[in-house]
């Protein structure tokens, strides 16, 4: 009888554990990148830095220019509100045609500048 109590109180501990385990409070949200990591404004999907296989989106080229000279900072910066970048082979353009690029590549399509940025 007793080893029937131990059996059902560690049965009882282990699904504890797996549900705090599987509760949404260990799970940890992604959402895609909608702000400019440089300037924090609206990014423009026309202007984009790709680095170590991930597509970071800007606001304007002179923030690509700024993201360039720190890439790592500003990816960071991203993941660390929770914002999962598009793969770079994977992005699709406007016009629907995709690019690819080698790791850490640092190819860019820039233009214009936002004012705030220098660029």
């Amino acid at each position: 009888m007793k080893s029937v109590k131990i059996l059902n109180l560690l049965l009882v501990i282990v699904l504890l554990m797996a549900g705090c385990m599987l509760s949404k409070k260990n799970v940890i949200e992604t959402k895609p990148q909608t702000i400019c990591p440089v300037m924090g404004g609206k990014i423009n999907k026309a202007v984009y830095a790709d680095y170590e296989g991930k597509r970071a989106y800007f606001c304007c080229g002179g923030c690509v220019n700024k993201f360039q000279k720190d890439p790592a900072r500003y990816v960071k910066k991203l993941e660390d509100k929770g914002v999962t970048l598009e793969e770079a082979s994977k992005a699709v353009h406007k016009d629907g045609s995709s690019q690819g690029t080698e790791k850490g590549s640092g190819k860019h399509r820039a233009t214009g500048g936002c004012g705030g940025c220098g660029g």
